[in-house]
Parts: C-alpha cells; structure tokens; sequence
C-alpha cells in the first residue's frame, strides 16, 4: 500500500479534533499506510535570507508532521503577495483588488522552489503526492524539475474564474502550464471544471481527450469536479455537546417572541456580506410585518485586518449595520447584531440550530461548508430555511435550499420572506433532501474519490 504525502499551506495535527473535518479526513488517510503532511510552519524568521529554510518534523501518532519556517521577505512575497493579493482576488472575481507587483510572483516561485527541495528527500518512490490549494500550483512542475516520478494530485479549494480572467493575470501562462505536471487536478464544481478546461483549450491550445482528460505540452492530464464535504458524524457530535445546547436554548429563550436569521463568514469581500445586510435593510422596508419580529445575528470573524481592502470593507459594514439600527431599531428590538471576532466553534451548531433562516450568500465561493453546517444543525422535525448564493460552490449540490442571485436586492429579500415563511411540511421536505446529498456526499467520499481516481492508471 502506497504511503500518502499531504502538502498544503499550513497543516494541523490530525489528532486533535479542534484540527477540523478536513485535518481529521485527511488524517485518516495518512494513518492507514503511516504518511507525511508537509507544509509551513506558521513561523517567520527575520533571520532567514530569501529562499532559506529551516526543517522541522515531529510525529503525530503514524503520521509524521514535516513544516518549514519562512524568511520576512519570503512570507511578505508569497503568501501576502502573490497568493493572498493576487491568486485569491482574481480567482474571486475582484480583478480591480489585486496588486500585480512583480516581486510578489518571484517570492512565490522562490517558496515554491524551496518547499520542493525540502519535500523531495522525504519522499518515497511508491508515495502517493497530495498537493492541496492555490498557494502551491507550481509545486509539482518543481518536484518534477528535480527528478519527482510518483503520482500527483492536486486540489483547488477555491473557485476556477472564467477564462479572460485568468488571461488578465501577468505570466498566466506560466501558472496554468504548472498544472500539467500533475496527474490529477481536483476542483470543488462542474463550473470550476468548465472554466478551467476552456482555458486550456483556447489559451494553452489544449486538446480534449473526453473523460476529462486533457493533452498539452507533452502530458496528458485528468480533471473532475470533487466537491469537499464535511463530517458530518463529527458535527452533529459537536451539535449534542453543553456549549452548543446551551447557545441554542439562550438564544431561544431571548428571542422567544422573535425569528432569528444568522450569517456566519470570515469577513472578506468574497461573502457577500454588505449586500446581504442592505437586503435585510430592504426586507424590513418592502415586508414592515418584520419589523419587531425578525433579528439578524451578523458574525464576521476578522480576516487580514492589516491589508487595505478589508479595513475599508469593516468600516462599510459597521455604517450598514449601524445605519440599520439607527433607522429601525426601538428600545426592545435592535434588528441586527453584528460581531466582529471569532465565535467558538463547539457554538456553532447552537447557534445554527436557533436560526430560522440562515443565509450563506457569497458573491463567489469555491464551496462554502457552512452552508451545509447551517442545514446539519438543524431539528428535522421544525428545520430552519437555507438561503444560499447561486455563486456558492455548494449551489450545485444543494439545490432545495433557495438559491439567490447575492447581487440582486429586492430578490434576495424576497427569498427571505420566503424562508420566514414557510410552511412546515416544504421545510421537512428540502431539509431532508438536503441532508441526503450531504451525508452522501461527506468529507471522507471527497477523499476516497479523489485518492481512488489519482490511484487509477492513465487510459
């Protein structure tokens, strides 16, 4: 049995369960065959010269955890620069937020270069290679540049943009050739996939071999759609546990005479989050049956408070929110509640489960996992309604939740009327559709698929 080696970002110990369903699936895996998960180590070391390392491994149970530190200059270049301030707006959509510094791709190839130089004498020649996410597309052209022949895979977890945005970005050519050096690409959608193929097709003169297989530049290549789910054993475990009963039974005790509707996001440009409180404003404006009776619980958790966009985007938020209160607020009621810090998350399925209506509505999402965390907390005896962005990687596989356009106003606050509204027995019947796809579809069928596809010989 082929020994799995993990490679992301940042990496968890997969004992722990505060580590998360994806460190604890993945987890798994690596503990069957014993495995290493590679990665940085969250340290930066003023010390270091660009392109410097320093190695570290430590074991964690049959799984050997490896990290490396980063220099200032290297950390400041690749993950701000180029993977937070370049991959992550244009993959997003936002070409107008992105800072195209040309220092920024250098530090990425650099760090890129450097992890492969690091992973390769831990390797084995039967490993099966798992690279994970966008910080990290050229690692396998730089593995093979170095002699690397075992089996690749790689998996995206944020959304594929349309083919002209990929083309805006500088040296994109280079970035998308990257991917040939993998075996297997893994994306969260159909439409992730569709993207991603038109491209190779029209600006890297690709040819289609069906079966989603791919021919360019001397290697042929496979691509699918493999939407992440979660685990859902481990959160309805969670959802039983005191602190999140006790969330769920406050929060209906205070707002017994009211109906709770809840967002739960980091705080990024990404989720859509200022649309959402100006369609609550227009709920309470066009639907005044609201007003005294519907509460929106608004949880941002900060994100990169250092960076310039997502400083303006608080300070947005916090006049909406205000200016909501302001507005239609009384000395019982204040219609909106927004938190800005990071709520625990053995609280989250209390809080979901006290929601009448959750509302997840990205403005572009490569999954969003907390839609299915909102439609798993639930009572399916008395289920809350799903309000989810059709731009939400998760649209496509819940499709009875309502599916809202996050750009469009007035319809976003009809579908919450809509959801505030609904009888019983339709609310019975999408939960438990819901349900069913996700329970299906969970955490650990993601991983089996994709490792069970990157294990089958090339046609």
């Amino acid at each position: 049995m082929s020994r799995l080696v993990v490679v992301s970002n940042r990496l968890a110990d997969p004992r722990r369960p505060a580590a998360g369903g994806l460190a604890v699936a993945l987890g798994d895996a690596l503990n069957r065959s014993g495995g290493l998960w590679f990665g940085w180590s969250g340290t930066v070391r003023p010390q270091l010269q660009p392109g410097e390392s320093r190695l570290h491994q430590r074991q964690a149970g049959r799984v050997t955890l490896a990290t490396v530190d980063l220099a200032t200059e290297d950390h400041v270049a690749y993950y701000q620069g180029y993977s937070n301030s370049v991959l992550w707006p244009v993959f997003h959509y936002r070409l107008d937020l992105a800072d195209f510094h040309s220092a920024y791709l250098d530090g990425y190839r650099r760090v890129n270069r450097m992890f492969a130089a690091r992973l390769l004498p831990l390797l084995r020649d039967d490993d099966l290679i798992w690279i994970h996410d966008y910080h990290l597309i050229p690692l396998a052209a730089e593995l093979r540049a170095l002699g690397c022949r075992q089996r690749i895979g790689f998996f995206l977890h944020i959304p594929v943009p349309p083919p002209l945005l990929l083309a805006a970005l500088p040296q994109h050519e280079w970035l998308m050739r990257a991917f040939f050096a993998y075996d297997l690409v893994g994306l969260q959608s159909e439409a992730d996939v569709g993207h991603f193929r038109r491209y190779m097709i029209n600006e890297a003169n690709a040819e289609d071999l069906g079966a989603g297989r791919l021919a360019a530049f001397s290697r042929e290549l496979r691509v699918g759609a493999f939407p992440i789910g979660m685990d859902v054993q481990e959160f309805e475990r969670l959802g039983r546990g005191a602190e999140a009963v006790q969330t769920g039974e406050a929060l209906r005790a205070e707002y017994a005479r009211r109906q709770l509707l809840l967002g739960i996001d980091r705080l990024d440009y990404s989720k859509g989050i200022p649309q959402r409180v100006r369609a609550f404003r227009h709920l309470l404006e066009k639907y005044p049956e609201n007003r005294g009776r519907s509460t929106l619980i608004m949880i941002a958790s900060p994100s990169r408070d250092d960076v310039l966009a997502y400083t303006d985007l608080r300070q947005e938020l916090e006049g909406l929110c205000g200016a909501i209160n302001g507005d239609y607020g009384d000395l019982d009621w204040m219609p909106l509640r927004y938190i800005h810090r990071i709520v625990a998350r053995r609280r989250v399925p209390g809080l979901c489960r006290a929601a009448r209506v959750g509302l997840v509505t990205p403005l572009r999402d490569g999954m969003n996992l907390v839609a299915k965390e909102y439609v798993v907390s639930q009572d399916a005896q008395d289920p809350g309604v799903l309000v989810l962005s059709r731009f939400a990687g998760a649209a496509e596989q819940l499709k009875d939740a309502l599916l809202v356009n996050p750009y469009d106003t007035e319809s976003m606050a009809a579908a919450i009327q809509t959801a505030l509204h609904m009888p019983l027995e339709e609310r019975q019947q999408r939960h438990a559709r819901l349900m069913e796809s996700i329970r299906q579809h969970d955490v650990h069928w993601w991983r089996r698929s994709f490792l069970q596809a990157l294990q089958e010989p090339a046609a």
